[in-house]
């Protein structure tokens, strides 16, 4: 088993799901006692609030590279950002890291395309949903993204930063998602991500007015996938 790295803290409560999910596949899949090869490396997420508050991006890419860097050194065979909205410095941090970076666009693309979606609806922070790297790539990658409104925007993101990753679930703020949901789906969406890796949290993907992608999962499947090899987990 390959041993995969995670950079994590951002925020650590969607980190912890990380951490979970990939244990109780390792688990389901290879049976009894089996648990992950993991090595992570947690950051301050109030550090990395500030960066992205200033647009600060170059010197968020250097503290996660850094931190990529290290994982490599300490036996990481492959790298996960463990949040969206930081794959914005993708690059530069898999140029430090020097091992494969799992991406969450490329596996949530991949997923997407797979049922034959073409307009998913992107619930996410507003830096992913108005920064337009995310909606770029996917659009090379064929999918027609929509996003919310303004008004909409300002609600995912402020139930993001404000509550979810304070560990904070209302009722209130799924009602509201929802109804998003549905004027998308009015609008012609055909799916919907959640592109946010703390909206999990929050939403049940199997349980929305559209077919959900948890970005989070993806991922973390994605890494499952590396770490025991592809027919590995296809087998189970």
């Amino acid at each position: 088993m390959k041993t995969i790295g995670l950079i994590g803290g951002m925020s650590w409560e969607s980190t912890a799901v990380y951490y979970r999910h990939l244990n109780q596949e390792v688990r389901r899949l290879r049976g009894g006692l089996a648990s992950a090869e993991i090595a992570m490396r947690s950051l301050d997420f109030s550090e990395v609030v500030a960066l992205q508050k200033a647009g600060r991006w170059d010197l968020a890419g250097a503290l996660l590279g850094k931190a990529g860097a290290g994982l490599a050194m300490a036996g990481a065979d492959c790298i996960l950002i463990c949040t969206n909205t930081m794959h914005l410095v993708a690059e530069p941090v898999a140029t430090m890291a020097s091992v494969p970076l799992i991406d969450i666009i490329t596996e949530t693309a991949r997923a997407l395309r797979a049922d034959g979606r073409t307009r998913p609806l992107l619930l996410a922070t507003r830096y992913t949903m108005e920064h337009g790297f995310y909606t770029d790539r996917m659009k090379a990658l064929g999918l027609d993204v929509i996003v919310p409104d303004q008004a909409g925007r300002q609600v995912v993101h402020d139930v993001i930063f404000n509550e979810l990753c304070q560990g904070q679930v209302r009722g209130e703020a799924r009602v509201a998602y929802c109804d998003i949901i549905a004027r998308a789906k009015a609008q012609g969406a055909d799916s919907v991500i959640l592109g946010c890796t703390e909206i999990g949290l929050l939403l049940e993907a199997d349980a929305l007015a559209l077919p959900g992608y948890d970005s989070t999962t993806i991922h973390a499947d994605a890494a499952i996938r590396f770490a025991l090899g592809d027919s590995a987990a296809q087998a189970a």
